[in-house]
């Protein structure tokens, strides 16, 4: 997520199109080649592996592929921010790689009866949402609410605990906690979803 599209603040890993200068040339042109932005994609790489290693059963490999992505996703704003590299592509980039990072892994592990199956479409569906009502494809900046930005966080929590706890060999948390947790996932996601469209019908009243 938020990392995440996560649902960190969206200001997280974008500021506004104003900002998306270069600070050392002063040109007005937006920079895709960024380091932050590369960043951001060395986590888009490790989706397919990860995943894979959790259908594999090969958790320390999962968990390392996993730590990964988390300080990718940690250090990919700040490093915007840094450089003066914020843009609102930057951030969408992130939100949509977060997204697609949880989704999958998740994914991976409601094939192997850890979570839920609803879940991974529910995360996307909300992500679509989410892009689509801040008008994201036309330039303009990713709007979160509290309750996404939390989700957000969950989705991260929620792929974590059983990879590292596989990873370790550890007994705690059970299976049944787990899957507990990714039902009120669930249920907060459609409720993030709802408030969202209550917001839209509103402003658009």
């Amino acid at each position: 997520m938020g990392a995440a599209w996560p649902y960190q603040e969206a200001a997280t890993h974008n500021l506004t199109l104003g900002n998306q200068t270069n600070r050392r040339n002063g040109e007005g042109r937006m920079q895709l080649i960024t380091w932050a932005n590369l960043l951001t994609l060395g986590r888009l790489l490790v989706i397919v592996p990860c995943a894979w290693a959790i259908l594999s059963n090969q958790w320390p490999l999962a968990a390392g592929l996993f730590t990964l992505a988390v300080f990718s996703d940690f250090l990919d704003g700040p490093l915007a921010r840094r450089y003066g590299q914020a843009s609102a592509f930057g951030g969408l980039l992130d939100h949509a790689t977060d997204a697609l990072f949880v989704a999958t892994c998740l994914a991976a592990l409601a094939w192997s009866g850890y979570v839920n199956a609803w879940l991974p479409g529910l995360v996307l569906l909300a992500f679509s949402q989410y892009m689509l009502d801040s008008k994201a494809l036309s330039g303009q900046i990713l709007r979160t609410n509290w309750l996404g930005r939390n989700n957000g966080i969950g989705y991260y929590v929620l792929v974590g605990v059983p990879v590292v706890r596989n990873a370790l060999a550890l007994s705690w948390p059970g299976d049944v906690l787990i899957e507990l947790f990714a039902w009120l996932l669930l249920a907060t996601t459609a409720a993030s979803m709802i408030e969202r469209a209550i917001v839209f019908v509103r402003m658009r009243a």
